[in-house]
């Protein structure tokens, strides 16, 4: 009769796979994120050309540069021709003019759009180069050394299986490990 696994070997086993998995998984999706975003960075261009936004953030821009501009002559014009004891309104002030909350459309919330979208499309992108195929095979290798752990029977079997996963990623599930020299003075 085979001996059953307890929930500790389980959780030990599952432990084991993403100490071997999750270095080489973070590893590589540092290498797509890095990718991604020169993707991208090259993809917004395109696709603000390519749906004819960029003329439409051309106007936005320049509308918010005049409009700023406005605002800072308005601002010093006020603080120059206010009574020398009177205050200026709570608007007038760095808090008021500060307000992050507002339901007038940005720039920068279209930008914003802009760069979401294009960043869907560099991640499509990504999946099909060598590095995000690679990050896609380690994520499947991981979920079925998860998948044999939960599967296996005995704790004997289990480790040959893990044995063939973890050499498609180039490790041994049980690695020797080389004794310390001796250190004499």
């Amino acid at each position: 009769m085979s001996k059953t696994m307890t929930k500790f070997q389980l959780d030990h086993f599952r432990a084991k796979v993403k100490r071997q998995f999750n270095p080489m998984i973070e590893e590589q999706e540092l290498l797509v994120k890095q990718y991604k975003t020169e993707a991208t960075d090259k993809a917004v261009s395109k696709l603000s050309k390519k749906i004819g936004a960029d003329k439409i953030i051309d106007k936005f821009r320049q509308a918010e540069k005049m409009l700023e501009e406005a605002r800072a002559t308005a601002l010093t014009f006020f603080e120059r021709k206010k009574p020398k004891d009177a205050e200026l309104e709570y608007k007038f002030t760095r808090a008021g003019r500060n307000s992050s909350y507002s339901d007038d459309i940005t720039l920068s919330d279209c930008e914003d759009q802009l760069r979401t979208w294009a960043s869907e499309l560099a991640q499509r992108e990504i999946e099909r180069r060598p590095e995000g195929l690679k990050l896609k095979q380690l994520k499947e290798l991981k979920t079925k050394a998860l998948d044999v752990v939960m599967e296996s029977g005995t704790p004997d079997t289990l480790a040959i299986a893990l044995d063939n996963v973890s050499k498609k990623i180039g490790l041994r599930w049980n690695q020797e490990l080389t004794a310390l020299p001796n250190f004499k003075q």
